[in-house]
């Protein structure tokens, strides 16, 4: 319950911002804006969150980037799924870490390993890989497996890390502090606080709670923040005058189209 009022909230604010007009932003600023896919372009009826279909869907429609989330598998393959189970997508109700990759593949076919998203998406398209909260039976086992999977890429150039929590961090220290994003849902204080203490890269969080004021304790820190969930023309130019550079969004393709359309000076 407490979810489907926050939900309801956030989207009820997003409708009242999007009625809002905002000026033109500056080529400047158009030129500058990254969209990033929230688990790619996706409607989860034909096209799945979290798949090489809805990454791909993104990429073709020239979207900068993606966001995705890493999980495990039994027998230590990290595999691309928001939630723990596939029950929400695929109507299976066993938790992902519980089944070998041979049986999830069996099982769910479309969930993609972080091999298979590298192979084809690495060094093309710009990819935010959420390190997720659950049991790492092999921690450093673990933190190798991904070290050599991304070895072939530079962070900050290819990727970045999220995390919901800054001590998920730990599970990659193989990459500076600086390429890793701490990712805030109502607790943008305390979030946007150890987000400076630990000398990360900055904050990610809704677009009405990362206001001016955080925005500039992060810039005065060295930091960035990234905005989501602009579905709307005016909310991607009310971020955009403001300075926001990345744009989280789950009608990534959309806003892109926006973005493409203004940048050359003739809207429709």
């Amino acid at each position: 319950m407490r979810e489907w009022l926050q939900n309801s909230a956030v989207k009820a604010a997003d409708r009242l911002a999007a009625g809002r007009p905002q000026p033109t932003p500056t080529q400047a600023a158009l030129r500058g804006c990254k969209i990033i896919a929230h688990r790619g372009e996706h409607d989860n009826r034909s096209i799945i969150e979290n798949t090489l279909s809805a990454f791909d869907s993104a990429r073709k429609n020239g979207v900068w980037g993606i966001e995705c989330d890493i999980r495990w598998t039994a027998d230590l393959v990290p595999v691309i799924n928001h939630d723990p189970c596939g029950r929400r997508l695929f109507g299976k109700s066993t938790q992902v870490s519980q089944l070998s990759f041979a049986q999830l593949r069996a099982q769910m076919p479309q969930i993609p390993s972080l091999e298979e998203l590298l192979r084809e998406f690495g060094g093309n398209t710009h990819l935010m890989l959420e390190i997720k909260a659950e049991h790492y039976p092999q921690p450093e086992s673990q933190k190798a497996i991904l070290q050599e999977l991304l070895s072939k890429f530079t962070p900050g150039e290819d990727y970045h890390f999220l995390a919901l929590a800054p001590q998920l961090f730990e599970k990659v220290d193989f990459v500076q502090r600086k390429f890793c994003f701490v990712v805030s849902q109502l607790n943008v204080a305390s979030l946007s606080r150890a987000a400076i203490e630990g000398q990360y890269g900055g904050l990610h969080g809704h677009f009405l709670l990362l206001n001016d004021r955080v925005k500039r304790r992060h810039e005065l820190a060295g930091q960035r923040i990234g905005t989501g969930f602009i579905s709307s023309e005016n909310c991607l130019f009310r971020e955009l005058n403001r300075g926001v550079e990345w744009i989280f969004s789950n009608d990534a393709v959309k806003v892109q189209e926006i973005r493409d359309r203004y940048l050359d000076g003739s809207p429709a």
